[in-house]
């Protein structure tokens, strides 16, 4: 498949540019990824659409304040820098603007020095890896002189910081916020949980790797890179419990769907036309690239938001639900006005909707 097979016309009104006062008063599209109908929600109607049984799995990684504005230090010229992945207790793989002021051996500082930064050595895909010197407690620092690193389709000032975390965002790490966790409400987890619905909590650090554009005119050829990921013995239980019950496994976010993937494991033959799949409790490194063609192993359900056109994150829910039936709901979603990207609306991608007096 081409690249250019998963555009779509998004008119730039339609990008959402601030969240909404009420997590979970965003729309939400529900599609039968078998028949290709859809149909409109509000997001906290999700419970129609969840049985006793089912399983959520939600990411949750925590963003950092990882953008850091300074100056070089022998010039003084202005120097952008954005954390990607921790390597160290002093060690970051970082995106540098401009990346030609910061060669191997310049140095850059960060409010009144209290920060500073040395670029040790560039890596094949010209990301450098910095170390840091600093007073103190290395968080504590970030907290007070970095940003959150919004995507750069907002433009708007985000003055509350939180509204860019998920509710049970706990592990820091993340470059990028979970963002279909972001239509959570505290109140409405504990209704999920309410239904007996499980909740299995896995953590995988976003990094800008996943946004980045496929430039390759054969998808096949896109190199994704890699993020780090938690499964604990816990959450895996959770999974596979769900799974042993007949329960669904329901992601939410593509950072979710790739985590649980990435560690599944055949389970012994137990008779059947299809292999059965368990969820390992392990950690790692994750490059798992998701596009049609995939089989995938362990998730019944998708809740994710309105992705870029020919991202690879289009690509991962038209593995799931297919290219025609994505594309078709995302023109019903312009048409509809819906919001799109971070802060914009949801879809649920799930086998079957409830007729209208059920749901």
């Amino acid at each position: 498949m081409k690249t250019s097979d998963f555009y779509y016309d998004l008119p730039g009104e339609l990008i959402a540019q601030d969240p909404l006062a009420d997590r979970s008063a965003s729309r939400l599209l529900v599609l039968d990824r078998k028949s290709g109908e859809f149909r409109h929600e509000t997001f906290r109607n999700i419970l129609r659409y969840l049985k006793r049984g089912d399983c959520l799995v939600l990411n949750d990684t925590k963003v950092i304040p990882a953008r850091l504005l300074g100056r070089k230090k022998d010039t003084g010229a202005a120097i952008e820098l954005l954390l990607l992945k921790r390597l160290g207790e002093t060690d970051w793989e970082c995106i540098v603007r401009p990346g030609k002021k910061l060669r191997v051996g310049a140095e850059a500082e960060f409010g009144d020095g209290e920060l500073t930064a040395k670029v040790i050595s560039v890596d094949p895909s010209g990301n450098r890896i910095v170390r840091f010197s600093f007073r103190g407690i290395f968080e504590e620092v970030l907290d007070r002189l970095g940003q959150m690193p919004l995507p750069p389709y907002i433009t708007h000032e985000l003055k509350d910081r939180n509204r860019y975390q998920t509710v049970y965002a706990k592990f820091e790490g993340s470059a990028a916020a979970p963002t279909a966790g972001l239509h959570f409400t505290k109140e409405l987890l504990n209704e999920i949980g309410d239904l007996g619905i499980s909740l299995a909590y896995v953590t995988l650090h976003v990094g800008l790797g996943t946004f980045r554009p496929v430039k390759a005119e054969d998808i096949r050829d896109h190199v994704m890179h890699e993020e780090h990921y938690m499964i604990s013995g816990e959450a895996a239980a959770i999974v596979n419990e769900t799974k042993k019950n007949g329960g669904r496994v329901i992601c939410v976010g593509t950072t979710s769907v790739r985590t649980i993937e990435s560690a599944a494991e055949k389970l012994p033959e137990q008779g059947g036309d299809k292999p059965s799949y368990g969820l390992r409790a392990c950690s790692g490194d994750t490059g798992i690239f998701i596009y049609p063609g995939y089989e995938f192993k362990l998730t019944d359900g998708i809740i994710t938001n309105f992705h870029l056109p020919e991202s690879t994150l289009i690509m991962l829910v038209s593995a799931f639900a297919g290219r025609e039936h994505v594309l078709e709901a995302y023109r019903e979603a312009v048409r509809e006005k819906y919001r799109f990207f971070s802060f914009g609306d949801a879809m649920f991608l799930t086998d079957g909707i409830p007729s209208d007096k059920n749901a």
